[in-house]
């Protein structure tokens, strides 16, 4: 689940990560076709329909609230209009090509499952009354460009992007679910002989993994480059 677009606007959309396969019903690996795998087209009628079905029935069940000018919904042929307006266009859903191998997947999450709305360098300036972010406008060939607003409009933005507490950000479903982890998961993996990964930090020291992660020895005197530095021992009171 990501809510943000570079704006900082409230933009909520979903990333999906699906297997290129799964078990049959003899326990037997099945590999999607190399040219084809879902159609994209199809797809998004498929998901206007179920999103607007279950949308409607939110609002029948008066689960739904509305605030300041969407308080115009709270009337039934106001909400009925707005369906229509969505069910009369087309939807877009987008599909991209498989990953290549298991770090790429990795690599592609990290950028969206453990970040937050904005990162300290795309914060320009900031003064008493504005605050200057960077920005990428994908609609304009991802030109680099600057928006200024105000400091509140600014922290307005920000926290639409907080998670509420218990809110689950990252699911996991079918083969990749947690009860399914040591049984199929395992299997799958089994039968198209994939690679296991080990944990490359367990059972190391916070001071071996920060060296790792810098690509040298943090322990290493930065005058002499011979002796070691040692951790000074904690005092006794």
């Amino acid at each position: 689940m990501h809510t943000w677009g570079q704006d900082l606007h409230f933009h909520p959309h979903i990333h999906t990560v699906v297997l290129a396969g799964g078990l049959n019903k003899q326990n037997l690996w099945r590999s999607t076709s190399q040219k084809f795998f879902i159609p994209v087209k199809i797809l998004s009628k498929k998901f206007r329909g179920k999103f607007l079905y279950y949308l409607k029935q939110y609002y029948q069940k008066k689960q739904l609230t509305f605030y300041n000018e969407t308080r115009y919904y709270d009337n039934p042929k106001h909400f009925q209009k707005l369906l229509d307006e969505c069910y009369s266009i087309d939807w877009y859903s987008y599909t991209k090509r498989t990953f290549s191998g298991p770090l790429a997947v990795v690599k592609y999450l990290g950028r969206y499952t453990h970040r937050i709305a904005i990162s300290n360098n795309r914060i320009v300036s900031v003064n008493q009354d504005t605050v200057t972010i960077g920005v990428k406008d994908y609609r304009d060939h991802n030109k680099q460009k600057l928006i200024t607003m105000k400091g509140i409009e600014f922290i307005r933005r920000f926290l639409m992007h907080i998670l509420p507490k218990g809110f689950v950000k990252i699911r996991h479903y079918g083969l990749l679910a947690n009860r399914n982890k040591k049984t199929k998961l395992t299997l799958c993996r089994r039968l198209t002989n994939s690679s296991t990964y080990k944990p490359i930090y367990k059972g190391l020291s916070t001071t071996e993994i920060v060296s790792l992660l810098v690509g040298k020895d943090i322990t290493l005197c930065p005058e002499c480059n011979k002796s070691h530095l040692k951790e000074k021992p904690d005092s006794i009171p």
